[in-house]
């Protein structure tokens, strides 16, 4: 629900300024108006408080747009909506009591998200365990997940976004005149209106640097950076990806390491399960389930004595940042023991 209004989409005038204040109003509105109190009168002191400004009105559609992206909000609130009775009026909600307590968490968690469509400055990052999602200047949508950083420069012709460390996924406005640009390592894809995902894994111990590119609607090129083609990981020559396609480049640990390029099409809901809190895993090596598991906590999951060579395979479906119930889950499936301590999480097999 918005009020009549100049529209900032499709126009060449940069989009209003949207304080945190007006943000955190907004995302009040959207939360009032899908809680259990909503009616007419409501409904009218928004639509009315949206026409005090251009801002407002900006900042009520885009914490609404948010609101949708924030996974099952209403429902981690505990509110689940029940229709209208025909004659009007706001039903009796059992969960009425339970919303009023817990509404000020989701308006804080839709303000936050929200917040990043706005602030100011170029570089974005999340914390262990935090995604976000942020709307560009331009009309692009970019999610961030755990642990990630970008640097966004939007120039008159070409948008870049440099990520520096983890994963994000990009819904990008089509713009024929300005390439999008994403530099990862020492390669680059290129875009003009498309969905795709980037993750950059930096080298450790035990493997080398890993760029993994999915494409999931349009088309894409994926290309070496021409100045820094031998600083890292980067396709030989330019390859131009279909729907469906994921290239992954790893390097070889050590310096001079070779680069290993692979071209497969995975489900995709597999590959975007991060954006709906979830780690999906299909026959996936344990030590591998248990690396990617460990990404959205602070707590970590060790493997014990030779787990991490038993070649197990884990498959299902896990809700990320809860290593816990995943570690539970493995111990009653393998008859393994967990213990907690200094920290972490530690899986072993039964003594």
């Amino acid at each position: 629900m918005s009020s009549k209004g100049p529209s900032v989409e499709g126009s060449d005038d940069p989009p209003p300024k949207v304080t945190r204040k007006i943000a955190d109003e907004a995302a009040t509105w959207v939360a009032r108006l899908h809680g259990p109190d909503r009616s007419r009168e409501m409904e009218l002191e928004c639509l009315k408080w949206q026409s005090r400004s251009a801002a407002n009105r900006y900042a009520f559609e885009r914490c609404t747009e948010v609101w949708m992206e924030v996974p099952n909000a209403a429902r981690a609130a505990g509110y689940v909506p029940t229709p209208r009775p025909s004659g009007g009026g706001v039903p009796r909600n059992p969960r009425k009591a339970l919303w009023a307590a817990a509404s000020s968490a989701v308006v804080v968690a839709v303000s936050v998200a929200a917040w990043g469509l706005w602030a100011e400055g170029t570089e974005y990052r999340t914390a262990v365990g935090e995604a976000q999602t942020v709307m560009l200047k331009d009309g692009t949508r970019m999610f961030l997940n755990t642990d990630t950083r970008v640097h966004v420069d939007l120039a008159s012709k070409q948008r870049t976004v440099s990520l520096e460390s983890g994963e994000a996924a990009f819904e990008v406005a089509k713009e024929p005149a300005r390439p999008f640009v994403v530099r990862a390592a020492a390669s680059e894809v290129v875009a003009l209106g498309t969905a795709f995902s980037v993750r950059l894994r930096p080298a450790d111990g035990t493997a080398g640097e890993l760029l993994a590119v999915t494409l999931l609607e349009g088309q894409v090129s994926l290309r070496p950076v021409a100045h820094r083609v031998d600083q890292a990981i980067a396709p030989a020559q330019t390859l131009v990806m279909r729907p469906g396609d994921r290239v992954r480049l790893a390097k070889a640990p050590g310096r001079n390491g070779a680069i290993q390029q692979q071209l497969d099409r995975p489900q995709l809901d597999h590959v975007t399960a991060w954006r709906r809190n979830e780690a999906v895993f299909d026959r996936t090596l344990l030590a591998d389930a248990v690396a990617e598991m460990n990404r959205y906590s602070r707590t970590p999951l060790v493997l014990m004595g030779d787990l991490a060579q038993a070649g197990w395979l884990v498959s299902g479906h896990y809700r990320t940042g809860d290593n816990a119930g995943f570690a539970n889950a493995l111990a009653a499936v393998h008859g393994l023991v967990v213990r907690e301590g200094q920290g972490r999480l530690e899986l072993s097999r039964a003594p």
